[in-house]
């Protein structure tokens, strides 16, 4: 009888890979039991804690003071209005939390908002601006706007809430409009490769707007009434937050044009052009009336982003069973957002 002895590096690498194949059986199994108990265990009764952190100040100094320091909240307004963080009540949070935790005892003296979004949904801009306002006049700070790239629409409604709107030199500022759309209609293409469509209703114009069939004079109406009124809540609102923005040229001649940072500011869109965010920042500690040389903390509220929520939940949620399918109507815009009313720049 013969023998075949194994070298020992042969011994030594079979033993490490079974290793390393149980602590990956090990993670995964880990992994299913973290998910699955997320999936089906009651919910929390107190909503998840948000992330608090340190921002630069004027100086670019990011050092965590005492806890007795005034802080100026920075809220970032980055991306599509409605859709991710940047829906109200997400926003709404983050104020609430402002007023809690590290931040209790009326620490927040000024809110500082970072501005860069094409604007989104009228609800949510609508709400955020409402929030924004009752803190405003509730706790008595002053709140600046700075854009750092774009302020359009939406982002426009929402720094009407803001005291003064800085931006920086290649900033593009504007787009005051509603807009609901685009719909299509494809009728003449059904009937051309003989295609039919069957809607059941009751009630006039219950199915308005169907893409399905020819579309009938008038049975937009209602839908134009509530644009036209959306749009002069919107003319309203900005041009009684922006006292110099003339608001006869503003319908009759700007439209829903955008505007270069310098070109916005003599228009009275904003206040102050070619800035940066070192010198927004350091006029609203001037204006929240901190002692020259007082230390202040500049600090940013993170929404919660719960991994395995994101999992069950998001578009490609394979673990809850449910995928959900999206397209791409431009660059700034996705089905998600189809069929609200929307103050959203699209330079398509």
């Amino acid at each position: 009888m013969e023998f075949t002895r194994e070298s020992i590096i042969v011994s030594a690498v079979r033993t490490f890979c079974k290793s390393f194949a149980a602590i990956i059986g090990i993670c995964i199994a880990v992994v299913i039991v973290l998910i699955a108990t997320s999936m089906f265990s009651t919910p929390d009764i107190y909503p998840p804690k948000s992330t608090l952190i340190i921002s630069p100040d004027a100086e670019g100094n990011r050092d965590l003071l005492p806890p007795t320091t005034p802080v100026i909240l920075k809220i970032d307004v980055k991306g599509v209005i409605g859709m991710g963080d940047l829906t109200s009540d997400k926003f709404q949070n983050i104020l609430l939390d402002s007023r809690d935790g590290m931040l209790g005892g009326n620490r927040v003296k000024a809110i500082f908002l970072h501005m860069n979004t094409p604007g989104g949904t009228a609800d949510d801009s609508d709400a955020i601006y409402r929030h924004l306002m009752q803190y405003k006049e509730k706790f008595q700070i002053p709140i600046y706007a700075y854009v750092e790239g774009l302020c359009a629409s939406g982002g426009m409604y929402i720094t009407s809430a803001a005291d003064k709107i800085f931006a920086s030199r290649s900033s593009v500022i504007g787009s005051i409009g509603v807009l609901m759309g685009p719909t299509f209609n494809f009728s003449g293409l059904m009937d051309r490769y003989g295609v039919q469509s069957l809607t059941l209703t009751q009630g006039k114009d219950k199915d308005m707007l169907n893409p399905y069939r020819p579309w009938v004079p008038g049975e937009d109406t209602s839908l134009r009434t509530i644009i036209a009124d959306e749009y002069q809540d919107f003319v309203n609102i900005v041009t009684t937050a922006r006292t110099r923005l003339d608001k006869q040229q503003l319908v009759s001649e700007y439209g829903a044009q955008v505007f270069i940072a310098t070109k916005a500011q003599q228009l009275g869109y904003i206040d102050v052009a070619d800035s940066n965010y070192n010198a927004a920042i350091s006029e609203l500690a001037k204006e929240a009336k901190f002692a020259d040389g007082q230390p202040y903390q500049v600090m940013t509220i993170e929404p919660p982003r719960p991994f395995f929520a994101n999992l069950a939940d998001g578009p490609f949620a394979l673990f809850s069973g449910k995928i959900t399918h999206q397209f791409k109507l431009s660059q700034t815009t996705d089905s998600e957002l189809s069929g609200k009313l929307l103050y959203l720049y699209q330079p398509n």
